[in-house]
């Protein structure tokens, strides 16, 4: 298999054609792979027909599965949970805000893959906004004031009993597990080096991020929704629409992304499984 790599016109993206994932990939094609991920941050592989198993294996070619907290995995697997949403279904839309996936945990993974089963004929499209592009063009002040200070993630405000996802939110298709243990916080740089591309990346935003290590909880905060309206400014993002049968890969190190609406009265299925930090 020979893969051909087709840039976007976007601020990152790829799709990445020629290739068949329901076969093993060898470890120079991972190779490849990889590259061309480190180099887009986000790529897709139209026209796949995957199995579960297929999923999973795919995954393990570029590291070991991450641990999914506070959504429970499909029935019979450990590793892959199901991003949902029923024809008739009226709660918030599921990650409809910016985000790094699982930003707060102590090793946050290194990426994602979601595969597409049931798409709608509109909407759910995923956007993006790439950290190394809003980092290298973000203000000298700006930059100056986050040079060596640590964010403090936490998923309180989304998985704790009392967050978004917490015991209020009913109707929902997704099997989501609130739980005391999203309270925990860990920290991290605003600034990170990719440990694979050596690039400097703003790393996560306000929604995981609930403080700044050091400041003042207003300060922090103010400082944290000023570095949010810059990093997902327009020009730093890519929309990514789907179809059935694609698979979708990013990096978490250095990209946001967020999903979007706009298919109500239409079943939406996708499988995700996480690839844990190297």
């Amino acid at each position: 298999m020979t893969l051909t790599v087709i840039p976007s016109d976007m601020a990152c993206g790829a799709q990445v054609r020629g290739l068949d994932l329901s076969q093993p990939i060898s470890a120079d094609l991972a190779a490849d792979i990889r590259g061309a991920w480190l180099e887009h941050q986000v790529i897709c592989f139209p026209d796949q027909q995957l199995s579960d198993d297929d999923l999973e294996r795919f995954t393990l070619a570029f590291g070991p599965f991450g641990d999914d907290p506070f959504i429970a995995p499909i029935p019979g697997r450990k590793h892959i949970i199901a991003v949902k949403r029923a024809a008739d279904e009226t709660s918030p839309i599921f990650a409809e805000s910016w985000h790094s996936d699982w930003s707060f945990q102590e090793r946050p993974p290194q990426g994602t893959c979601l595969y597409g089963i049931t798409i709608p004929p509109e909407g759910g499209d995923t956007l993006f906004v790439n950290q190394y592009k809003a980092l290298a063009e973000m203000p000298a002040d700006l930059r100056r004031r986050i040079e060596g200070k640590k964010a403090v993630h936490s998923a309180r405000n989304a998985y704790s009993p009392k967050g978004m996802y917490g015991a209020g939110d009913k109707g929902r298709s997704m099997d989501i597990r609130a739980s005391d243990e999203a309270e925990a916080a860990h920290t991290h740089p605003f600034i990170r080096t990719h440990p694979e591309t050596g690039r400097e990346s703003l790393f996560g935003c306000a929604g995981y991020i609930v403080g700044v290590e050091g400041m003042d909880q207003q300060e922090g905060w103010d400082l944290v929704t000023e570095i949010y309206r810059w990093q997902t400014r327009p020009e730093f993002q890519y929309r990514h629409r789907w179809e059935k049968g694609m698979l979708l890969m990013w990096d978490n190190r250095c990209t946001l992304h967020m999903a979007t609406g706009g298919y109500a009265g239409h079943d939406r299925l996708l499988h995700r499984t996480t690839i844990g930090a190297a």
